[in-house]
């Protein structure tokens, strides 16, 4: 007799690499979770998963049965959504993972206005400036920042926007050590740089006419932290390089000039990641389709 019990704990045991993993994301016994697999594999007759106190190893038919059994998994989820949606309820959670500057410029007011729209979800929002293994930590999308393209994988890629990167100053910073009229005139200038090391790094800019130009610089001050060095930028402690939209409120209020206005110092990209796999729930389609529709509009609008 089939037991979908089985098949959804043997997808998540080896989502999650191992038993320890799975049981504490599933918050349950480890024990009770290796009960389900040997159950499985005596009903197939087959070894699923080689284990030791050590090793953990799906073998050649176990991974033969995980593509099949999470196809199972899938169209279960999908039905259940079906259901939800025919009710015009969408409900459940949806995690998403992101850099802090991402979450804290760019996806912070679109969350917030996406839950207004559906107060029946739930977002678990991760923030990290690591690259998070989507389907061995559950996570239903993630949206990354780049300059170069990401690299070929099982996930599917979408793009959601182009963001030019331009260099800030304080006007009190430009009062006292002069505006720059062209990228020479950065030599002479303190720099505040993203990204904690190394301290001596360039900025490439590109001017309207496709005109390109290296200034190398050595930084007073870097972080990982956009907030941070933005916040210090006001304070008149240097010239900073950041994504247009970060700085939009500090342009508005003064606090904050775009010096070379011809000038763009970077052009990257954000783009939302899922899993490649069937069966996404109600939930999860939603948000992506409201992040696809509105990303570029709120950050380049």
């Amino acid at each position: 007799m089939i037991d979908l019990n089985d098949y959804f704990y043997f997808v998540q045991v080896v989502e999650k690499n191992g038993f320890t993993a799975a049981a504490q994301k599933l918050n349950m016994p480890k024990s009770r979770l290796s009960r389900h697999v040997r159950n499985l594999e005596e009903r197939l007759d087959t070894r699923l998963i080689q284990r030791t106190s050590r090793q953990f190893n799906v073998t050649d038919m176990g991974t033969l049965f995980y593509q099949h059994a999470r196809s199972v998994i899938d169209e279960m989820e999908l039905a259940e959504s079906v259901m939800m949606q025919q009710k015009s309820v969408l409900s459940g959670s949806v995690s998403v993972s992101c850099s802090v500057g991402v979450a804290e410029f760019a996806l912070k007011e679109l969350l917030v206005d996406f839950l207004k729209l559906n107060p029946k979800v739930s977002v678990v929002q991760q923030v990290t400036n690591q690259h998070v293994d989507l389907i061995a930590n559950g996570i239903d999308m993630a949206v990354r920042g780049h300059v170069k393209p990401l690299s070929d994988s099982t996930l599917i890629q979408r793009h959601l926007a182009n963001v030019n990167w331009h260099l800030f100053a304080s006007p009190s910073y430009l009062d006292e050590y002069g505006v720059p009229n062209s990228p020479y005139d950065l030599f002479k200038q303190k720099a505040i740089k993203v990204g904690w090391q190394p301290l001596e790094a360039y900025w490439n800019l590109e001017n309207h006419e496709g005109v390109k130009t290296t200034v190398p610089y050595t930084a007073i001050f870097a972080s990982d932290d956009m907030g941070t060095l933005k916040q210090a930028a006001v304070s008149g402690l240097g010239i900073v390089a950041l994504p247009a939209y970060a700085c939009r409120e500090e342009i508005k209020q003064g606090q904050l000039t775009r010096i070379l206005p011809n000038w763009h110092a970077g052009a990257a990209q954000l783009t939302l990641l899922l899993p490649s796999r069937k069966g996404i729930p109600a939930q999860v389609i939603a948000l992506r389709d409201y992040l696809l529709n509105n990303v570029d509009d709120f950050l380049n609008g």
